[in-house]
C-alpha cells in the first residue's frame, strides 16, 4: 500500500472534545464516566449471565454475548482517550493512535451492524419457522455468522484505514470532535476525499441500508405471523420475543445512516458529535438494560447471579 508521505510527518492531533468552556469539562468527564462504568458493569453481567445459565445457551443469546462484547470494544475505543484528555488538558493524540482509534471504531461499528441484522433474521427464523429454527439456527451456523460479521467488519475498516493514509493533511492539527472518526479526520485533509466519502457512502449502503432492509423483510415477515395467531397471548408472547432487538435497532440505525451517507460540510461538526453520542456511547449502555429488563430469563438469571455474590 502507498501512504502518502505528508501522512508520515504529521505527529500529533488535538481532540477538542464536546467542549471548550472550562466549566463544562468536570461535568462532561463525570458524566461520561458514570456512563462508561454503566455499559462495562451492563455488558459484561449480560455476557456472564449467559455464559453460566444453561437456558441461555441459544442461538439469539449467543449472538447477544457478541453484541455485548462489540459494544464494550465500541465503547473502550473513544471515552477513556476523551477522559484523559480532559483530565490532562492536553488533549493531544498521535497520529498512528489517531488512525488506530479510527480503525477498531469502524470495525466495531460495522461489526455490531451485521450482528443487529443477524438478530432480526433469528427472530424471524424463530417465529416464522420454529419447527427448523434448530435446524436453521444450528451451532455450525451461528458460529459462522458471528465470524463472518467480525472479518467482514474488520476488511471494511480496512478498506477506510487504507484510503485515509493516502491524504495529505493541511497545518491544522484540531479535531472538532471527541475521538477520531473519519468525517472529521476527511474535514483537515488537503487531498481530494471524494474517492473516501464515495467509499464510505458505498459501505453505509452495503452495511447500514442492506442491514436495515434484511431487518425490515425480517419484521414484516414476522408482523404476518403474528397476525395469524388467533389468541391475544399468543400474539403477545411472539411480540415480546423481537421487542428488544425492534427497539435497539430502531435507535441505533438512524443516526449511523444520517452520519456517513451526509456528504461533509463545514456547518456540522457539532452536529456530528452530537449525533455520535448516540451510536458511540448511549446505544452500548443502552443495550445491556433493554435486554436485561424487557427479557424474564435474562432478569432471573442476573437477579440469582447478583444474589449468589451477595450471600458469598
Amino acid at each position: 500500500m502507498e501512504i502518502n508521505q505528508s501522512a508520515i510527518y504529521k505527529t500529533k492531533f488535538r481532540l477538542l472534545g464536546l467542549s471548550s468552556t472550562p466549566g463544562h469539562q468536570m461535568l462532561i468527564f463525570w458524566i461520561f464516566t458514570l456512563m462508561y462504568a454503566s455499559a462495562l458493569a451492563g455488558n459484561f453481567l449480560l455476557i456472564i449471565a449467559i455464559g453460566v445459565c444453561s437456558k441461555l445457551h441459544t442461538p439469539m443469546y449467543f449472538l447477544l454475548a457478541n453484541l455485548s462484547m462489540v459494544n464494550l470494544c465500541s465503547i473502550s475505543i473513544t471515552i477513556p482517550k476523551m477522559l484523559q484528555n480532559i483530565m490532562d488538558q492536553k488533549r493531544t493524540i498521535s497520529f498512528s493512535g489517531c488512525i488506530v482509534q479510527m480503525f477498531l471504531f469502524v470495525w466495531a461499528l460495522g461489526t455490531e451492524i451485521l450482528l443487529l441484522s443477524f438478530m432480526a433474521s433469528d427472530r424471524y427464523a424463530a417465529i416464522c419457522q420454529p419447527l427448523q429454527y434448530m435446524f436453521i439456527m444450528k451451532k455450525e451456523v451461528c458460529v459462522g455468522i458471528v465470524t463472518g460479521a467480525w472479518v467482514v467488519g474488520m476488511a471494511n475498516s480496512v478498506v477506510h484505514a487504507s484510503l485515509l493514509l493516502r491524504l495529505s493533511f493541511c497545518d491544522s492539527e484540531d479535531i472538532n470532535h471527541f475521538f477520531c472518526d473519519l468525517p472529521s479526520l476527511w474535514k483537515l485533509s488537503c487531498s481530494d476525499i471524494s474517492l473516501n466519502e464515495i467509499m464510505a457512502f458505498a459501505a453505509d449502503v452495503i452495511f447500514t441500508m442492506s442491514s436495515c432492509t434484511l431487518t425490515l423483510i425480517s419484521y414484516l415477515l414476522i408482523l404476518r405471523t403474528i397476525m395469524k395467531i388467533q389468541s391475544v397471548k399468543g400474539k403477545k408472547k411472539a411480540f415480546s420475543t423481537c421487542s428488544s432487538h425492534l427497539l435497539v435497532v430502531s435507535f441505533y440505525f438512524s443516526p449511523i445512516i444520517y452520519t456517513y451517507a451526509k456528504p461533509s460540510s463545514s456547518n456540522d461538526e457539532e452536529e456530528y458529535k452530537n449525533i455520535a453520542i448516540i451510536y458511540s456511547v448511549v446505544t452500548p449502555v443502552l443495550n445491556p438494560m433493554i435486554y436485561s429488563l424487557r427479557n424474564k430469563e435474562v432478569k432471573e438469571t442476573l437477579t440469582k447471579l447478583l444474589w449468589r455474590k451477595k450471600t458469598f
